[in-house]
């Protein structure tokens, strides 16, 4: 049976969405044909998208072993998740220890749908049906009260989500309440689509053509320049090696070398500490 015959309830196959483009980025079934549709018409720009998407899964998993491993913490708050894939959040987490707590919070009722399949077996994580954009109900939320103590440490997931909020929707303003609801040694990690501007103006150039395709199939997708995006981490603590494209940051030994070309310096990422 294909995903076209088995569309979980509140579903709308007639609009792509970010959640489902994305799962089709990253080789997933989850998706259907206004999808990948509008997927391919950004692959005619940048052919490299899926490596692109498969870059932001390698950067999640070093900052969550990073963050579980190296900085202790135990519990995650991961905003805009997406549809469940390999490596998820918990378990990459789970590896190191399988007490720590995560939250998954996406507002495709797909992913909902997926994802509750998914995290029954597992009582240590649950998903959340919400808004990114609404910060407010997501922190008062019973099942993320439940999960997460923010009196400890919280591990912030905001990775590839807030280049889908538009500027008059204050990406910023929606940062910052997340950083100011998380308690002093709490980390923040994000990732967004990056204008490189005249460092690398054909970079720039197609950032600014698939921005357009995203607008016009998605209705969201902003390229922001590098000072726009260290803004959304606030007076946080940038870890080293600080914004950098995806790759790049604290690649492992055994990591391949990155094929992107088009797309390696239109997504980066960071993660910082609150003091």
């Amino acid at each position: 049976m294909s995903i076209e015959d088995r569309v979980p309830v509140g579903v709308d196959t007639t609009r792509p969405s970010v959640a489902r483009v994305y799962d089709y980025m990253l080789g997933g079934k989850d998706n259907f044909a206004v999808d990948r549709q509008a997927s391919e018409m950004a692959l005619q720009v940048t052919p490299d998208g899926p490596l692109a998407a498969r870059a932001n899964r390698g950067f999640l998993r070093r900052v969550v072993r990073h963050l579980v491993a190296e900085a202790g913490v135990r519990q995650f708050l991961d905003i805009g998740s997406g549809l469940p894939t390999q490596g998820n959040v918990h378990e990459i987490a789970h590896q190191v220890d399988p007490q720590v707590r995560v939250v998954y919070v996406d507002s495709d009722p797909m992913v909902l749908a997926h994802g509750r399949a998914l995290l029954d077996s597992s009582p240590m994580t649950t998903v959340v049906h919400a808004d990114a954009r609404d910060p407010e109900q997501i922190l008062a939320n019973p099942d993320v009260q439940s999960m997460i103590d923010l009196d400890q440490p919280v591990g912030l997931l905001m990775l590839g989500i807030l280049h889908h909020l538009g500027d008059d929707e204050d990406p910023a303003g929606v940062a910052t309440v997340y950083r100011n609801a998380v308690p002093s040694g709490s980390y923040l990690a994000l990732s967004h689509f990056h204008h490189p501007g005249d460092s690398q103006p054909e970079a720039a150039r197609k950032a600014l053509v698939v921005e357009k395709i995203f607008n016009q199939t998605l209705g969201t997708g902003r390229w922001r320049q590098r000072d726009e995006i260290l803004g959304y981490f606030g007076d946080f603590e940038m870890l080293e090696p600080g914004l950098v494209p995806l790759a790049e940051w604290r690649p492992d030994h055994d990591d391949e070398p990155s094929e992107q070309t088009d797309t390696y310096y239109t997504f980066v990422g960071g993660v910082a500490r609150k003091p």
